[in-house]
């Protein structure tokens, strides 16, 4: 009996490299064009004003428009698509830019940068997206991160990331590009970018004061409050006594939207104070998160109860959360410029 012939494990890796090369390239093609042609739709919606909020008859024809291409095309073309693709075309209106962008970025990429009101944040995302190859779960987190922010922070004015930016559809990316990034700057060691920590404090200071302004009856307890658990400590960032409420107040700060894990690190705080901080005669201690996400502010009040812990009904004794929601605003908007005053670090060439 004849043995099988077996394929030259050369020929197998040879033609196994063409599948998959073809395969990523009608991926890509596919992709590009399903890309442009939300954005062309888009583009047509605009120039019909469908989507005016305040033009009711273009509503109509939009709601109208929605339900036959629904039926015929299927969930993709829903009201709610129709408006994304609207203002996907609003907000990259050069058609050469946005051809050269979806030779990387998914339409999935481009939801993700949708949120960011500011046209220079979106080009920057996109771009460094684009050369970088990011993922778009490393854009969401590099979105979250404030990449964009602490760049500008770092020493950049914004005409100088639009060079940035015009060196990047070059092709070239520059060393200063590079080494700003957080993550390899706190593995080398290297001075020259403020990191998110140093942006966190200073919100943190600013959000102190305004506690203290506007909060009838807050007193300050303790910053960076250290919690040990078994061989874990652990750092609050702000803690405070409310006369008023006869309670301890923990307060959290997150440069990101608020994340379930969020709930659970508050609920290790609020049941260490309730145990080793809280006096007879007061009420179990609540947490406040503060969201200072990239899209928008977030306000979130935790309560303790016996089993749980659940987002409380806002206490009337405490600032209103569109007041916080405010002032946590403008706090990052201070602390940025007093950061970004801040002489250079020694050792910084720039």
């Amino acid at each position: 009996m004849k043995q099988p012939a077996i394929a030259p494990d050369y020929l197998l890796v040879e033609i196994r490299a063409l599948i998959e090369d073809a395969r990523r390239q009608v991926a890509r093609a596919a992709n590009g064009a399903l890309t442009l042609t939300y954005w062309r739709i888009g583009k047509r919606l605009l120039a019909e004003n469908l989507t005016d909020g305040r033009a009711e008859y273009g509503q109509r024809i939009l709601v109208s428009l929605a339900q036959e291409l629904e039926r015929e095309f299927g969930k993709g073309f829903s009201y709610s698509a129709l408006t994304r693709m609207a203002r996907f075309a609003e907000q990259f209106p050069d058609e050469r830019i946005l051809v050269s962008l979806i030779q990387e970025l998914t339409w999935t990429h481009f939801l993700a940068l949708l949120p960011l009101k500011d046209a220079l944040t979106r080009e920057f995302y996109a771009e460094m997206c684009r050369v970088e190859r990011w993922s778009v779960r490393a854009l969401r987190q590099k979105i979250d991160g404030m990449l964009f922010e602490r760049t500008a922070l770092s020493k950049n004015s914004e005409e100088v990331i639009r060079q940035e930016l015009a060196t990047l559809r070059d092709e070239r990316m520059t060393p200063d590009l590079v080494f700003r990034d957080p993550y390899l700057l706190d593995f080398l060691g290297l001075a020259g970018a403020y990191s998110e920590k140093d942006l966190e404090l200073a919100i943190l200071r600013e959000m102190e004061s305004v506690l203290l302004e506007l909060g009838s009856g807050f007193c300050f307890v303790a910053r960076q409050k250290r919690m040990s658990v078994g061989k874990d400590d652990f750092y609050l960032d702000l803690l405070f006594y409310h006369r008023h409420l006869r309670r301890l107040v923990a307060v959290e700060l997150k440069l990101e939207s608020f994340q379930p894990a969020h709930t659970g690190q508050m609920e290790l705080y609020l049941r260490w104070l309730d145990k080793h901080e809280r006096a007879p005669g007061e009420d179990a201690p609540i947490g406040l998160i503060l969201c200072a996400g990239a899209d928008a502010e977030q306000v979130e009040l935790l309560q303790l109860d016996e089993k749980s812990i659940h987002v409380a009904e806002y206490l009337t004794e405490l600032p209103p959360a569109n007041v916080l929601r405010e002032r946590l605003h403008r706090a990052i908007a201070y602390a940025r410029e007093r950061v970004a005053a801040l002489p250079a670090p020694e050792g910084d060439g720039a």
